[in-house]
């Protein structure tokens, strides 16, 4: 059954009627530009064939009550009352209802049900998705008009002021902007996207070590802060206006650590502005080769890999059918990413993930990925 069969059903099982309607909302990997959306920067990620799904029904009332199946839990809220409680996932939820009312929108109750197959905690943006989800939810029985850059930007103020991570725009940004058949090439400042293929018989595979980090709690806040006092020693709004030759020029005064963290947010925005070329031209081997520099970047400059993510990089390097991997995501954990031979994908899948298993005693899940559109209102089976 699929996930969107598997909504439908407990919908009818809960409420005892089909749903008014069912929304989704993709995941994402990012195939490189990481740490540099909230530096103004630009990413190039991909909307991922895993998603959250919500059926739904509106109600006459302000009230939202939603279950979720994966978790078995269920939450409900009033639109007029809402109010932090620390409670988990369903805060995700509350949080959009608060940016979008805050926003001015007027919003209806609703009553659904939810469930995902983005991978929690992996660097695959499984709250994006949700965030997302419940924005498409609340724009169906609503009736205001969908703005992709808009709804994001409000799911990333969701996360960042009632959740309280700090993310950037990317997550959201895709989610509600995918498009199928394609990356996004996403200007963080001005939110302007460019599609762009794949190189033509070559796929993303997606490499989940099983390792996990709560992004919350990790250093993912502290990079942000370095990042921008760095921007502050070069006079400017983001790392995004700093040339490489400039800072080369002028990072003297900087100390070893924030040194390095700005020279990866800078190097790594000129890669992703040349990966992006590459991608249009066909190149898999240039676009490759950025990736494996993306990685030592954020390895060693950064400082966001691992141990884990590390061997997954080299067990990806050492198969067969492998243009380039990286670590993607906040860091420290989760998954790396892969630009692969399409013809390749399957035995490279295997002999990855025998390989990491050998040497780390881990079990990874592996994904040959196909890009998706955005979050929307799906046709009902």
């Amino acid at each position: 059954m699929s996930l969107q069969q598997h909504v439908i059903q407990s919908f009818k099982e809960l409420f005892g009627e089909p749903p008014a309607y069912v929304v989704r909302a993709p995941g994402r990997v990012n195939l490189i530009g990481e740490h540099t959306d909230y530096n103004d920067g630009f990413v190039l990620p991909m909307a991922i064939d895993r998603a959250v799904w919500i059926a739904l029904r509106p109600r006459p009332d302000d009230t939202v009550r939603v279950h979720s199946l994966d978790l078995d839990r269920s939450a409900t809220f009033l639109l007029a009352d809402l109010r932090y409680e620390d409670a988990g996932w369903s805060e995700y939820v509350k949080g959009v209802a608060w940016a979008l009312q805050g926003a001015g929108y007027r919003l209806a109750g609703w009553e659904g049900v939810l469930a995902g197959d983005v991978p929690r905690g992996a660097g695959l943006s499984s709250s994006a998705a949700l965030e997302l989800a419940t924005a498409r939810a609340f724009q169906v029985v609503s009736g205001f008009d969908w703005d992709p850059p808009s709804m994001a930007r409000l799911g990333q103020k969701a996360e960042n002021q009632w959740v309280g991570m700090n993310c950037g725009i990317m997550d959201q940004m895709i989610s509600a902007a995918g498009e199928a058949g394609h990356a996004l090439l996403i200007d963080c400042r001005s939110l302007e996207t460019t599609s762009v293929a794949l190189p033509p018989g070559t796929v993303a595979v997606i490499l989940d070590t099983a390792t996990r980090r709560g992004l919350v709690d990790s250093a993912y806040n502290e990079r942000r802060t370095q990042c921008e006092a760095a921007a502050r020693h070069f006079g400017v709004p983001a790392l995004r206006d700093v040339t490489m030759e400039r800072f080369e020029a002028e990072a003297g005064g900087l100390d070893d650590v924030t040194f390095r963290r700005a020279r990866h947010v800078i190097s790594e925005n000129a890669r992703t502005l040349a990966a992006a070329d590459a991608m249009a031209r066909g190149d898999a081997a240039a676009m490759g080769r950025l990736m494996d520099a993306s990685h030592v970047s954020m390895r060693d400059d950064f400082e966001i890999s691992g141990p884990a993510l590390n061997t997954m990089v080299e067990c990806a390097h050492e198969a067969s059918g492998c243009y380039g991997a990286r670590m993607t995501g906040g860091g420290f954990a989760g998954c790396a990413v892969a630009l692969v031979a399409t013809d390749r994908a399957n035995a490279f899948a295997e002999t990855v993930a025998a390989s990491y298993e050998a040497a780390t005693g881990l079990t990874p899940a592996i994904y040959i990925s196909r890009a998706t559109e955005g979050a929307s209102v799906v046709e009902q089976p």
